[in-house]
């Protein structure tokens, strides 16, 4: 399969380096998704990386890998034909590609050249915004040059915005080693520690405040984002584009019946994640281990919305996400699906899950309602008595509304509340 420039052309603007996408397919390797479909999600992946122009995608068929190109002599000398003929100044190669074949295959092509895990870890870079978010790109772009150091690095140079892998002609150039690398790696591993410390006090805070937490997950590109805002109001990032997320956004929701939720969006996952890029954002991701309930956003509407929905499972698995975590799956993009569609009739049978157009608003409503429901909206009236010196969870039962009456007496205070199962347990964890 190949894509010409016509089809995938850049913009007019600031001058964009000319990049060409493969995505090599090997005979006999096990595969979750047609090549196609890895090939157009590759293109997307280039797309979401400032400066890049793809002006070109290709499926190369591999009956094996070569160790020293990775692809055979014959294939080598068309695709550097093809390089030549398309200006193309980088190649993406969608996939695993070792030191020694990325020093060869560039030699020979005369291009800078970049890896599956090199595209992510630079989209990665472009859009971390938090301290933490940054620190973990960091990290995980030294780990990843540190095993490929057999290059000496010496041609890459430095943009801003991203780490260095696509850098541009008249830039400073990188020179690095394993004694810096391992000099850089302690140094930010100390800066990471401070702020996940502060990232733990400020998830003691809102743990004393005991609203449920709900996180939006899904495959890259699923719609999150714009469903986020659509419920929260909130002017999140929310493009067409793989990654468009990148550090949580969290944002307290009251729902109809009167629970206060908060709402986290998450950085999207994709299939083939690289091992160290989940461990990187493990911390990233600590509000979906810690959610009540989990929002799974699918593309119902992509032609492999099972393969997404099962990278998804297995990536939250890979993250330690309890089994048991309640879930609710929100089949997004309804408007992209013809009205008799029998996906439309599965949904509304199922009660885990709720189909919605986060672009239109078509079944938000019913979304919250199950939101509520799952979480125990159904506020109940009870009568309490607890003692004088239950002052904390007096002050708690007041600060979050829960108060319907009150009466003083020699042996405590008897007070009626209305509120949920989750803040009945907070209240009761309170007690003297």
């Amino acid at each position: 399969m190949t894509l010409e420039v016509s089809e995938l052309g850049g913009a007019g603007g600031t001058r964009r380096q000319p990049a060409l996408v493969l995505h090599p397919d090997l005979k006999g390797a096990e595969k979750t998704r047609e090549a196609a479909s890895a090939l157009e999600e590759a293109l997307a992946l280039a797309e979401a990386l400032p400066g890049i122009e793809v002006r070109g995608g290709e499926v190369v068929r591999l009956q094996r890998a070569h160790p020293g190109m990775l692809f055979g002599s014959g294939k080598v000398a068309e695709i550097k034909a093809r390089i030549e003929a398309l200006g193309v100044e980088l190649v993406l190669i969608d996939g695993p590609v070792s030191p020694i074949q990325q020093r060869n295959l560039e030699k020979e092509w005369g291009v800078k050249l970049l890896d599956r895990t090199g595209l992510i870890l630079e989209i990665f870079a472009d859009r971390a915004r938090t301290r933490e978010g940054v620190l973990q790109v960091e990290l995980a772009a030294l780990t990843y040059q540190r095993t490929r150091l057999v290059r000496a690095w010496t041609h890459l140079e430095r943009q801003r915005g991203g780490l260095g892998f696509v850098g541009g002609p008249g830039e400073t150039q990188i020179e690095a080693d394993r004694r810096a690398i391992d000099t850089q790696v302690v140094r930010l591993r100390r800066q990471l520690e401070k702020v996940v410390k502060t990232r733990e006090l400020h998830r003691a805070a809102r743990r004393r405040v005991p609203y449920p937490i709900v996180a939006l997950v899904g495959y890259t590109n699923a719609g999150k984002s714009t469903l986020f805002n659509r419920l929260t109001g909130a002017d999140v990032m929310a493009k067409d584009m793989l990654f468009a997320t990148l550090d949580p956004t969290m944002r307290a929701v009251t729902l109809p019946g009167g629970l206060q939720v908060i709402l986290s969006d998450t950085v999207g996952f994709i299939s083939d994640l690289p091992t160290q890029l989940v461990a990187a954002f493990r911390a990233t991701l600590e509000e979906v281990l810690e959610a009540d309930l989990i929002l799974h956003v699918r593309d119902i509407a992509h032609p492999e919305t099972e393969e997404q929905a099962a990278d998804v499972e297995s990536i939250l698995t890979d993250l330690g996400v309890d089994a048991g975590v309640r879930r609710l799956e929100v089949w997004n993009k309804i408007d992209l699906l013809p009205a008799d569609d029998p996906r439309l009739t599965i949904a509304a049978r199922r009660d885990s899950v709720v189909a919605v157009s986060a672009l239109t608003g078509a079944g938000l409503e019913a979304l919250i309602e199950a939101v509520g429901l799952t979480l125990g909206d159904e506020r109940r009236v009870e009568t309490v008595t607890i003692g004088h010196a239950d002052g904390r969870a007096r002050a708690f039962a007041y600060e979050a509304g829960l108060v319907l009456e009150e009466e003083v007496g020699d042996d405590g205070v008897r007070m009626t509340l209305s509120w949920s199962p989750r803040q009945k347990a907070h209240f009761e964890s309170l007690l003297v």
